[in-house]
Parts: C-alpha cells; structure tokens; sequence
C-alpha cells in the first residue's frame, strides 16, 4: 500500500508550511498566559495535524494498493463415454480396471493441481462418467466448450481419454489453431481389423411420392470375410421389399447396392435395411440401418404469375423448388386464363397492375379460397391493390418508391428462422418498396420491417394475414433477387434465402385450421433425442387461450402408456416426453374447455441410431496429430500411473500469479474524517476546560 498524488512532492511540503503556520500563528504567543506551556503544545500540535491533513486532501491524494493472487495451473481430464469403446472385445477392461487407473490418476493430480473432469460423447458433462452410453462422439463440441468454459484460465494441459473415432462435428484437428495448451491423448480402443460384416451408409431421399418409384442406395463393407456369403434384404412392415445374395470376395470388401422401390402406401414409411450375419464377427449391431422416408400423395402447386418477366421470379422459383413438397409454375399474366383450379397457392409478383388488373384470377383465388402471396413493385397498382383488403393498405399522394432494409421483428411468432438465417437478414441489400402511409389490419402480423437509411421503422416489409377462410402474404418491395445474390456471395450457398421464402410458402400453403384443438410434432425421433411436441387450444371465437390443461398419453407397440401434461407458453402448449426407446409410438391429447372435450390423435417413431457400432477401429492417428500440434504426448492405459510425473516435470505448468492495482481516493475513506473531526474536538475541549474558547 502507498498514497500517491498527481501533484509535485513540493506541494507536501507546502501543507506542512501551512499547518505550521496556522499552529504557530494560533499558539506561538500566549500573552495572558491562558494554557500551561505542555497544553500549548498539545494544542498546536492537534490543530497542525488537522489543518495539515486538510491541506494535503486538497490535493487529491489515492491510496494505491497493490492485490497478489495466485493460480494453480487447470488440468482437465475428458473421457470418451461413447458407445464404440465397448463393441471391441476389451469390454471388461473399460468397464472394471480403466475407470480405477483414470480415478487414481485424477487423484494424483489433485495434489498439484486443480483437476476438473468431464464426459463427452453426443453432449459434453461434467464429471468423468465410464458407462460408455454415448449415442454419438463429437470431440470437436469438447473443445468448443472448453475454449469458451475456462476462457483466460490458467489451462495446464488437456488429457483425453479417447479411441479417436468422432461421427458427429467437425475434425477436431481443425480447432488446434486455437488451443494454447498441450494435449495428453490417452489412446484407447482397438486399432486391428476384426472380422465385421456392416451396412455402412444407406443414401436415400428422405420425401418420395404415393404411385412412384424411388432409389435406395446401399453401402456394404466386410473386413476379414473372404470366401463367406450373405444376404442383403429390406424389409417394411415385416414384409421382405428385395432381397440379394452377396458374395465376399476380400478381407477388404465393399459394394454399392442400388435398388428401387415403390411407394404404395402414405404417410412415414420405416425400411429396414439388413445383412445377415456370418460367424465370429466382432459385433452384428452394425449389420442393419433402419430408415425413414415420408410418402406423400401428391406434391402442391404453386403458381407463380407476373406482370412482366423479372429476376425475382428466377429467386423464387429456385427457392421455392428446393423444398421437394413443391412443385412451379409460372406464368405471364397477360397469357395466363385464369383457371386457379388445381393450384395450392398464387404467387402474384407486380400485380394488380394498371394494365393487368387480373380480376378473374382474384375472383377465382377468392371462390377457391387460394392463399395469395403478393410481391409488390413499380408496376403494382397500389389503389387496386388496397382495395382486396390483404392485411396492408398504403396510401400517398403520389407514389414514390425508396430503398428499404429488411429488418426482422422480433415479435413475430407465426413460424420461426434459424439463427444463421437471423443474421444473413440483417446483411441483405434493400427492396424498392413504395412510400406512403402504411396501414395495417389488426390481425395482420409482421416479419420483417423496413430499415430506410440508418433510420429503423415501424412500415412493414414482409406482412402475412390470416382470416377464417384463407392466409395471404406480402413482400412490400422488389428486388428478392438482390437478397438471393447477397446470401451466395457472403456464404456460396442459398440456404438462408431459401429458408426465408420456403417458411412463408409452408406457412401461407398449409390450409387454415379451423379447429379447436391441434397437437403438433416431428414424425420421427432418433433415441437420443427428446420427443417435443406442442399444442394449441382456441376458443369459440378463434382466439388462442392457454388456461386450460391439456393431458396427452403416449402408447407404445407393446400397449405400455405414457401419460404427461403439456406445459404452458405464452399463448400455447410444449411438452418435452425425452427421449423414448426405440419402437412405434401412437399418442392421444385431450382438453377440457368449459363443457366441452377436444381430442387430437397420431403417432410417431423412434428410429436406433447405432453410428458408433460402424467404425470399430480405434484411430489413434488423430489423437497422435492432436498431441503433435499442441507440444502434448500421446500415451497408452498403461502409461497412466507416469503422467502425473510428465506434467510436473513440465516447465510451462506453473502457478500463475497476477497482481491488480486499485485506487482509493483518501477524502472517500471514512477513517479521515473521523481522524480530522477527533484532532479538532480534542482541541476544542481542551481549550474549553481550560477557560478559553
């Protein structure tokens, strides 16, 4: 601790010259003889010491005190809980003797160190775990989290306990540029081949449609198999759909099985794919794959018509057919009939127009009940446009246009955009979009908002209405092309153009559900994955409530149930069941609203996910790159017992010690002033006992 000021150690001396002025003015003659020769002294001295200190806060002296702390360096010790340690056949090590020589090393450690343990597999956990469960391994979500969890931390080293086989993120290789730290890789698993007969990929759509063929194309690997034969047979519903005999002709074998098969039948359509097993493999989990292909029975149209050729209806054809539930159609409105029969949605880009006002497609869209999707520009007729009463009516005296940014509402709940697709809006070039007072109908709501100049507004941009009979959207503005330009040139790909414009297809296709009661949810489940569905209850007026409960009871092929309840959201309902075995699931909700019962049914499956039986030899050439690229070692289980001694002998593991400097200002602390008012009531009092004042 020391006092410092941001003044000249002259000025010090200067109060002191000052003190002892006053002091020395006040007491230095005592004509009457008042106080006793020790009285003044005492006297002036207190009266020095308060006018000095007084004197010597004026020139804003700081107390500097100096903090030390120290911190032991972090040793971090991540375990491989996945599910392919244990296909080998050195089973009984991991489970019995690993889990003791990983504990005794860790309380080695513990002794120098501060030692922090985690599990990773298809998530990453704190505290070592060595029951091997993991359905997925993604070393590179390990690092990502330690990176961001022990940020500005004195990281000693990293040891991971690890096969070296990932299935799921990037190459963790990919992230050694960011690690500061040595990694000690514990190499585990078997790295010889093993007799093993597996179906390593099955390549397929995942859409196909009712009445037509579709191609499956199967990848078959065999190791140490020659000279044996098995069957490849997919199978649905216990019906066997094709069936081939194949021959391993190599210890290294592998064949690609292209097949075609029918979709007859709608809905989520599970095929297992197989291949019997031969003698002696090392695991016969991997000999099948199940998949999941959803048959639809026709594809929706969508008609695309235009005042004038344009290259936002290139952006949005191309958008709108990367979803396979899509088909398109455009047209030129001045050579199109009319006949809207047939189509699921209508997209009209510049029209109404003043030349073509195309009356008979809106009377017929309306006799239909078509959602309509309205893309407005130079040519749009805005007073007929007003007048169909779309959710937006612009007014101005005259129509100009300006350039307008989009900017997403965040209010905005009608569907929701991934966050890389969040972002890639804000960076899109602005629409031409009129100017004039923008008014909206109260159950219109707004996806995006204009940005003109640096100026965010509240005229929307992107609009979407809903009434009993149909939906209608609207993109104030042209120029989409602009946006499909920008997002391949920042990304080289259209995935958030896409996305933007395939979410408002789905929303404004999907007919308007005029039910009471409606449960929602993903058909198909992989077993690490919770099952999350969500409901919503309207009134008798259509609007959302959530006061009621709503129950839901989900039975599986055996006949077991399930029952929970949903949880309450702002305007809705979400239950989150977690993860469920794999099998065929049927569920049935149900909610009470006053005297009545609404009831909503359907189903769902659980598909295995065994990508961790695929790969079964071990890759300690990654883990032997990772030690390389961060000045670590790679060592083996029975090297354990001798690591606690490498890392001492470490010169970069140290304790670290930082030292922080804080500042008080001396006129803050309370102490001074007790000590200046004591100075001079000591001196007050003694001159008033002794007959002065």
């Amino acid at each position: 601790m020391s006092v410092v000021t941001e003044y000249s150690g002259w000025f010090f001396i200067l109060c002191i010259v000052l003190a002892v002025a006053y002091a020395g003015i006040l007491y230095y003659r005592n004509p009457h003889e008042e106080f006793s020769a020790v009285l003044t002294r005492w006297l002036a001295a207190f009266r020095f010491l308060a006018i000095g200190l007084l004197a010597f806060l004026l020139l804003s002296p700081m107390l500097k005190t100096i903090f030390r702390t120290s911190e032991k360096p972090v040793i971090i010790f991540a375990q491989d809980n996945s599910a392919s340690l244990t296909v080998g056949n050195d089973t009984a090590f991991y489970r019995q003797q690993y889990p003791q020589m990983a504990a005794a090393l860790i309380d080695e450690l513990q002794d120098d160190y501060e030692v922090k343990t985690f599990a990773f597999a298809d998530k990453v956990t704190e505290g070592a775990a060595y029951d091997y469960n993991g359905m997925q391994t993604d070393m590179s979500a390990l690092i990502d989290e330690l990176l961001v969890r022990f940020a500005n931390r004195n990281i000693g080293a990293l040891i991971i306990a690890s096969d070296g086989i990932y299935n799921h993120g990037v190459n963790p290789l990919y992230n050694t540029s960011r690690i500061k730290f040595p990694i000690y890789p514990v190499a585990l698993g078997d790295t010889s081949v093993h007799r093993d007969l597996l179906v390593s990929k099955v390549n397929f759509n995942r859409i196909a449609f009712k009445g037509n063929t579709f191609p499956i194309e199967v990848l078959a690997e065999a190791h140490m198999l020659a000279g044996t034969r098995t069957t490849l047979t997919v199978t649905r519903a216990g019906n066997t759909l094709f069936s081939k005999a194949i021959e391993v002709t190599s210890d290294d074998f592998y064949e690609t099985i292209n097949l075609q098969l029918e979709a007859n039948e709608a809905g989520l359509q599970r095929y297992n794919i197989r291949l019997a097993p031969v003698a002696d493999e090392i695991t016969t989990l991997n000999n099948s794959q199940d998949i999941f292909i959803d048959v639809l029975d026709a594809r929706q149209k969508i008609l695309i018509l235009a005042a004038a050729p344009h290259p936002d209806i290139a952006a949005l054809r191309s958008a709108i057919e990367s979803n396979y539930n899509y088909e398109v159609d455009v047209k030129m409105a001045a050579e199109f009939d009319g006949v809207v029969q047939g189509y699921n949605l209508i997209v009209l880009h510049q029209l109404p127009s003043a030349k073509l006002p195309v009356e008979n497609v809106l009377k017929n869209a309306a006799n239909a009940k078509l959602p309509v999707l309205y893309v407005l520009g130079i040519s749009t007729d805005i007073n007929r446009f007003n007048g169909l009463d779309a959710g937006l009516r612009i007014t101005a005296n005259q129509v100009n246009f300006n350039e307008a940014l989009p900017v997403l509402n965040p209010d905005f709940v009608l569907f929701n955009l991934s966050d890389d697709t969040r972002k890639a809006v804000n960076e899109w070039p602005p629409l031409v979009a009129p100017f004039g007072d923008y008014r909206l109908l109260t159950s219109a709501s707004v996806l995006m908002v204009q940005k003109i100049g640096s100026l965010t507004t509240e005229l929307p941009l992107v609009v979407f209405n809903q009434n009993l009979e149909t939906r209608t959207g609207i993109v104030a503005g042209e120029g989409l092309w602009k946006w499909r330009l920008h997002n391949y040139l920042k990304n080289n790909n259209h995935k958030a153009f896409n996305e933007v414009v395939t979410r408002m297809i789905q929303y404004l296709a999907v007919k308007v559900n005029k039910r009471f009661f409606d449960v929602a949810g993903a058909n198909n489940f992989t077993e690490n994955e919770p099952v999350v569905l969500s409901a919503e209850v309207y009134n008798q007026s259509y609007e959302p409530i959530n006061e009621p409960e709503v129950e839901i009871t989900i039975t599986n092929s055996d006949g077991d149930t399930y029952p929970f309840v949903f949880g309450k959201t702002a305007r809705a309902y979400q239950l989150n069941a977690g993860a469920l075995p794999v099998d065929n699931y049927t569920w049935e909700a149900k909610v009470h609203v006053g005297d009545k019962v609404f009831t909503d049914r359907g189903a769902f499956s659980i598909s295995p996910l065994n990508i961790e039986t695929i790969n079964t030899r071990a890759d300690h050439n990654l883990l032997y790159q990772l030690a390389e690229k961060t000045n670590g070692q790679m060592i083996y289980p029975d090297a354990l017992p001798r690591l606690a001694d490498a890392l001492r002998q470490r010169a970069d593991i140290t304790t670290i010690t930082y030292s922080t400097r804080q500042y008080t200002e001396l006129v803050n602390l309370p102490w001074i002033l007790i000590l200046i008012i004591a100075l001079l009531a000591a001196e007050w009092l003694l001159r008033k006992r002794n007959g002065s004042y």
